[in-house]
């Protein structure tokens, strides 16, 4: 069956550095895009980052570009968000995300909190 474990998440300085990781099984990993998506508390979830089957195109949303990295490694079934310069604000919990043909699927989340 499909899964999507993400790691890597935890409590950070603001302006501190944070990667987390997702891994992937259950599918052909790199024939599909992957995406993170974060939700923090109180509101809805959104698009973060996303990164093509090849690793070629990446997508952020505004508020994370130019900090925010995405990548993958596809020998490894595992795809990777960097987190750079944090503020309080991307704190949320983070999930990573696939579109298979059949249906869309969702990690367990990894809480990332940025406080002083």
């Amino acid at each position: 069956q499909v899964q999507l474990v993400e790691s890597g998440g935890g409590l950070v300085q603001p302006g501190g550095s944070l990667r987390l990781s997702c891994a992937a099984s259950g599918f052909i990993f790199s024939a599909y895009a992957m995406r993170w998506y974060r939700q923090a508390p109180g509101k809805e979830r959104e698009f973060v980052a996303a990164v093509t089957s090849t690793n070629e195109f990446t997508n952020f949303a505004d508020s994370v570009k130019g900090r925010f990295t995405i990548s993958r490694d596809n020998a490894k079934n595992t795809f990777y968000l960097q987190m750079n310069s944090l503020k309080l604000e991307d704190t949320a919990v983070y999930y990573c995300n696939v579109f298979l043909p059949e249906r869309e699927y969702w990690g367990q989340g990894t809480q990332v909190t940025v406080s002083s």
